[in-house]
């Protein structure tokens, strides 16, 4: 049930009925027409754009065009009032029981309450981490895998099918070096002294690697040339460092349908064919890219590279695909990749990418766009860096990761559900503090705790009334009599829980899970204020006297739990039934 695209159809309709009179032309384009909130609650329930985005294409005032309208949805059972306000804009009341019939939705729906079509069925891929398999996954993965499986889940409640993946960049130079690396660790398991040079990594993970390796080979590698033994222990250690990144995505709470391989890239024809789809386009060319903006580097010198004609697509400049001696530059991997996911079906491609890959965007946008005809849309979300405090300071290193505090360090201070909630309450692109004393401090100034207490108020309530007696499962309560739930504070909640699917739906064209986070805590917060409301009125209050009134109440708390539990499915956070 969405009330808000049930009052907007009823608007459509209402405007058709209109133009068959002849009271509005024929054909107007409604696309534009919206329903939502007011921005002031005093003035309504919803409120309505029609008559303002109608007015130029009808050749109409739009005060007259709302008047009419307005006429028309007053005879609709469900609207109480509809009044038109400044230039147009026409605000409409509904009858509490349209907002009680939400009630009965949320508790006979369930977990589905909510859940949307707005995807139709459609094949969305979201590619998130893609972290280098050179180390445990660091804060700034963390960020990124938290949004990437939040949209992903989010995705799948309004309607999409969709398929969480992983790429592995295990093609480029950074895995020679994750060998080498590794190899001073198999040395130090000989008993020799490791070499961690610069350039080098030097994080303790690696020290069980090398032990392994030792297991595996003995002393035979020892003293051996590089072109021995590279290969080999490249590979070991790529295993073993996806092995470890697997576990840290399972402490998180994220499991990927599909893992891709760069490297499986190479050597199989696929980084061609990609290239010679767009050379058919007449996109591939070669040429001489003009030198950088700015200071031009000493070592920048004019060559002849394979170039793909990007800018046809929307990027600033055209890109190299291959440097000028033959080898493939990292662009071209990445086209491959891509048109892989193309050919696989996909209607929609979303990357979760780090805040570092901005220059990426255009050109991979160009790339998609090329490869697909223009069907397939790409949105790319870039994440920004996660600041980590303790005791008012910068958070330390960690030790066994060398350079960086691992989303282990995190989850086993605070644990998978408040890094989950804290890394989604701002929006992607915008930089987070992460402060361990505030995120574990029970205070309304704590959003994840803010959320859990109001749910384990709900849950608490739930107890008190089964032990005085009231049936609480959902299918008892949604049968309940509602028709008393009438004060305007049991009413503001209902509007508040009646906006659920409409914020799912807000959220999923967007792309943004944090909406989600927002909303919840802005709930928490009705229900939180209604509580206090019924501390000074005790006609407020869930827990009642009288069984029956009870039974009314606790539907009521019951369905803004219900609402709190699916939108926190969707952040992947557990929801909890008592607070500690």
């Amino acid at each position: 049930m969405n009330l808000f695209t049930d009052i907007r159809a009823l608007v459509i309709d209402c405007l058709a009925a209109m133009a068959d009179e002849g009271a509005l032309p024929r054909g107007l384009d409604t696309a534009a027409v919206t329903v939502e909130p007011p921005r002031d609650a005093a003035h309504g329930d919803m409120a309505t754009n029609a008559a303002m985005v109608l007015a130029k294409p009808a050749g109409l005032k739009p005060r007259d065009i709302a008047d009419a309208l307005a006429a028309r949805l007053a005879g609709d059972p469900r609207i109480a009032g509809a009044e038109v306000a400044g230039p147009g804009f026409l605000n409409l009341r509904l009858v509490p029981t349209a907002w009680q019939a939400v009630v009965g939705a949320a508790l006979t729906q369930g977990k589905d309450f909510g859940r949307g079509t707005l995807g139709a069925g459609q094949k969305v891929n979201v590619e998130f981490v893609s972290a280098n398999p050179t180390g445990p996954m660091h804060v700034g993965h963390t960020r990124g895998a938290v949004v990437g499986d939040a949209l992903a889940s989010l995705l799948a409640f309004a309607g999409w099918d969709v398929t969480r993946e992983y790429y592995i960049n295990d093609g480029g130079a950074q895995v020679n070096v994750l060998a080498r690396s590794a190899y001073e660790r198999y040395r130090e398991a000989n008993g020799l002294t490791p070499e961690i040079r610069e350039g080098l990594y030097p994080g303790d993970y690696l020290v069980p690697v090398g032990v392994a390796l030792k297991d595996r080979y003995g002393a035979a590698l020892l003293d051996q040339p590089e072109e021995v033994w590279l290969a080999d222990v490249r590979e070991f250690a790529t295993e073993a460092m996806m092995a470890m990144i697997r576990e840290d995505l399972a402490v998180l709470g994220v499991t990927m349908d599909v893992y891709s391989s760069e490297k499986a890239l190479y050597g199989t024809g696929q980084i061609e064919a990609a290239i010679d789809e767009l050379r058919s386009k007449g996109l591939i060319y070669e040429g001489v890219l003009e030198p950088p903006k700015g200071k031009t580097p000493d070592d920048w010198e004019p060559r002849e590279q394979t170039l793909f004609r990007s800018t046809a697509h929307g990027d600033d400049v055209d890109r190299p695909v291959k440097k000028s001696d033959g080898s493939w530059t990292y662009f071209a991997p990445d086209i491959a990749y891509h048109y892989d996911k193309v050919k696989r079906g996909f209607d929609l491609l979303i990357d979760i990418l780090g805040a570092d890959h901005g220059g990426y965007v255009k050109r991979m946008k160009a790339a998609v766009s090329a490869l697909s005809g223009g069907r397939v849309p790409l949105d790319i979300k870039l994440v920004q860096l996660v600041k980590l405090f303790k005791n008012g300071e910068p958070f330390k290193m960690s030790k066994r990761a060398g350079t960086f505090v691992t989303l282990r360090d995190v989850v086993e201070m605070v644990g998978p559900d408040v890094t989950r909630f804290v890394m989604l309450t701002r929006k992607n692109d915008a930089a987070l503090d992460f402060d361990f004393d505030k995120v574990l401090e029970q205070s309304r100034d704590n959003p994840v705790w803010y959320v859990q207490y109001a749910h384990a108020r709900i849950a608490s309530v739930l107890r008190k009334a089964a032990e005085a007696g009231v049936d609480t499962s959902d299918a008892a309560l949604a049968g309940a009599d509602l028709a008393t739930l009438d004060h305007p504070a049991e009413l503001a909640l209902m509007r508040k829980m009646g906006d659920w699917p409409r914020q799912v739906e807000i959220a999923a064209r967007a792309n943004e899970p944090h909406r989600i986070a927002g909303y919840l805590t802005e709930l928490a917060a009705d229900l939180h204020g209604h509580w206090n409301k019924g501390n000074e009125e005790t006609a407020l209050r869930f827990v009642q006297d009288d069984v029956a009134v009870m039974t009314r109440k606790i539907a009521l708390a019951r369905a803004v739990g219900v609402v709190i539990s699916a939108g926190l499915a969707i952040l992947g956070v557990t929801p909890v039934e008592e607070m500690r």
